[in-house]
């Protein structure tokens, strides 16, 4: 099996990081996710906790903006353009799982990227957050959706797709069959379509 990439997208509370790191760790490849920032930050000249900051913000204030960069192009236009340069160069140089941060759409021409949205039922994603997260507030449920709500805006502002929508993503999974399940089925995809793709199998007339 040749170099090939898993990007992971996910509702809040879905344990798609679990599931992801859980994946790339039986099938020996790297992983990423809070790494992203530290190789955006020295391919973008900004630090780490400013990218930390505006990810997954479609827009600051032009003025804000301004004071911090002394462009017009938004913060977040760029620390977008210096992470898809990022996804880019990992991808190319070896198999990994990158959740997260449009990979599925910045790497979408790629024939040997396998791109996955994991859901779940929010009364479970909120059992989830408490527990696994430390999130104890009484309005939890709103809490989970507007972070859902934070995430799709970033996404189909950069992507014009919509966040979530199944025909952008190879696999659909609702980790409510249970984490270990989610992580098999995954490790067998990519045999199967992985395979597929690099003996020519995967391709469609």
């Amino acid at each position: 099996m040749g170099n090939y990439i898993i990007t992971i997208a996910r509702e809040y509370g879905s344990g798609g990081r679990v599931i992801g790191q859980q994946v790339a760790e039986e099938l020996g490849i790297a992983f990423y996710d809070k790494k992203l920032i530290t190789l955006a930050a020295k391919e973008s000249g900004f630090a780490e906790d400013i990218i930390e900051r505006v990810e997954q913000k479609k827009e600051l204030s032009f003025f804000y903006n301004l004071y911090l960069t002394g462009q017009e192009m938004s913060l977040s236009e760029q620390v977008f353009l210096a992470e898809c340069n990022v996804i880019r160069k990992i991808a190319e140089e070896h198999s990994c799982v990158i959740l997260g941060r449009c990979a599925d759409y910045v790497l979408q021409e790629q024939k040997n990227c396998l791109r996955v949205f994991i859901h779940a039922p929010l009364a479970l994603r909120a059992k989830w957050v408490r527990e696994q997260y430390k999130v104890n507030r009484p309005d939890l449920e709103d809490y989970i959706r507007k972070q859902d709500k934070n995430r799709a805006a970033y996404y189909n502002y950069f992507t014009h797709n919509k966040w979530g929508e199944s025909r952008n993503y190879h696999l659909c999974l609702d980790s409510s069959i249970g984490i270990a399940a989610c992580v098999r089925i995954l490790k067998d995809l990519v045999e199967e379509f992985i395979g597929g793709v690099a003996s020519g199998n995967g391709e469609r007339d």
